[in-house]
C-alpha cells in the first residue's frame, strides 16, 4: 500500500462536508434516496485490489480498474472477480510515479465491441498513457502521455469517439482521438490544478460539455465543448464537496451523484438545490472512489484506502418513489 497516497488523502481532505452548493439556472425535481444498497463483491484489499473505476457491461456485470494491483478485472453477476490483465511494473518499481508513488491503473471505459480502454500511470514514458484491451487479448498502449502525469479519470464522447483524460498532478484534461494517437492538451487552469495532492480527478462527457471534479478544491466543473471541439469557459457547478472523487449523472438533466472519498459518502446533487447524502458508511462504503449509473441501478466502488477495511462494489436502486 503506498503510504504517500494514504497520507495525502488523510491530511488534505480531513475537513467536514461543508458549504455544499449546486449552481444552475434551472431547478430539477430531486430523485428520491437510493434504496436497497447491497454489496455484490468483496475485493482482496491486502493484494491491492482497490477499485478506482467501474464501467457496466450490457448484462449488468462490471469491469473495474484496480489501482494498487495494476489490474483490469471483471466482476461477474455472482460477484466473482476475474483478472483480465496485470500491467507490468516500470524498472523503478513505480516509486517515481507522480502523486502516490506507485504505478496505478485508474480510469476505465468500454466500447460496444467489448474493448476496454484504461489509464496506466507509472512515472515511465514507455508505460504511462491510454491503453486498450480487446476481449481475450493483451493490453496495448494507444496513446502515450507524459511520465510526469498521474492519469486518473477517463471518459469517452459517444458522438465523436474522443477520449478525455484527467491528469491529477498536473491539473490538466487531455484529449485523445477515437483510435488513439497523439494526446492533445484540451483544458488547464487554476480551477483544475491541485492545491495539495490531486486536482482534476473524475470526468464525464454530458450534455455538450466535459465535466470534471477537483479533489483538493471540492468542486465539479462544467467545460463546454465548442463547435470546433475546443474547451469553452469553465463553470463551477458544485462546491463544498470534501475529497470528491468520481461522479455520475442520474440521467435526469444535470443531476448527478458524487463520491466523497474520505467521508465515505455518496451525495445527490440537483441543480438549484442543497446536496443530499444518499449512501454512507452504514451502507458499506469505505473511501468511495467510483460511480456508474446503468438505468435505475447505481454501482459504487469503495477502496478502503485510509480505512483499511473492506474494499468492495455495491449496487443500489435509483428509485422513483420515497
Amino acid at each position: 500500500m503506498p503510504k504517500h497516497l494514504v497520507f495525502h488523502l488523510a491530511v488534505t481532505t480531513a475537513g467536514a462536508l461543508i458549504g455544499l452548493t449546486a449552481v444552475s439556472s434551472t431547478a430539477e425535481a430531486a430523485v428520491p434516496p437510493l434504496s436497497h444498497p447491497r454489496i455484490v463483491a468483496h475485493f482482496d484489499r491486502p493484494a491491492g485490489q482497490v477499485a478506482e473505476s467501474v464501467v457496466v457491461r450490457p448484462n449488468g456485470s462490471a469491469d473495474v480498474g484496480f489501482i494498487l494491483s495494476r489490474q483490469v478485472a471483471h466482476v461477474t453477476l455472482g460477484g466473482h472477480v476475474e483478472v483480465l490483465a496485470t500491467m507490468p511494473l516500470p524498472a523503478d518499481g513505480g516509486v517515481n510515479t507522480p502523486g502516490p508513488g506507485a504505478a496505478a491503473v485508474t480510469g476505465i471505459e468500454r466500447t460496444g465491441d467489448g474493448t476496454l480502454y484504461f489509464l496506466y500511470s507509472a512515472g515511465d514514458a514507455s508505460l504511462t498513457g491510454l491503453w486498450k484491451l480487446r476481449p481475450g487479448g493483451k493490453p496495448e498502449r494507444v496513446a502515450a502521455l507524459p511520465a510526469a502525469s498521474f492519469l486518473n479519470g477517463l471518459a469517452r464522447d459517444d458522438r465523436t469517439g474522443n477520449f478525455y483524460l484527467t491528469d491529477s498532478t498536473q491539473g490538466r484534461v487531455w484529449q485523445v482521438g477515437s483510435h488513439g494517437g497523439t494526446a492533445a492538451l484540451w483544458a488547464a487552469g487554476e480551477d483544475l490544478a491541485p492545491t495539495h495532492f490531486f486536482g482534476a480527478n473524475g470526468v464525464k462527457v454530458h450534455n455538450g460539455a466535459v465535466w470534471v471534479s477537483n479533489l483538493d478544491r471540492g468542486t465539479i466543473l462544467r467545460i463546454p465543448l465548442t463547435e470546433k471541439g475546443t474547451a469553452g469557459p469553465h463553470q463551477v457547478m458544485a462546491s463544498g464537496l470534501d475529497s470528491v472523487d468520481d461522479f455520475a449523472f442520474t440521467g435526469r438533466g444535470d443531476q448527478l451523484l458524487a463520491a466523497l472519498n474520505v467521508p465515505s459518502k455518496v451525495v445527490l446533487i440537483t441543480p438549484g438545490k442543497a446536496g443530499r447524502i444518499v449512501l454512507d458508511e452504514s451502507d458499506g462504503l469505505q473511501n468511495t472512489t467510483a460511480l456508474a449509473v446503468d438505468g435505475d441501478t447505481v454501482y459504487v466502488a469503495s477502496g478502503a484506502l485510509t480505512t483499511g477495511g473492506d474494499a468492495n462494489l455495491l449496487t443500489a436502486h435509483l428509485g422513483h418513489h420515497d
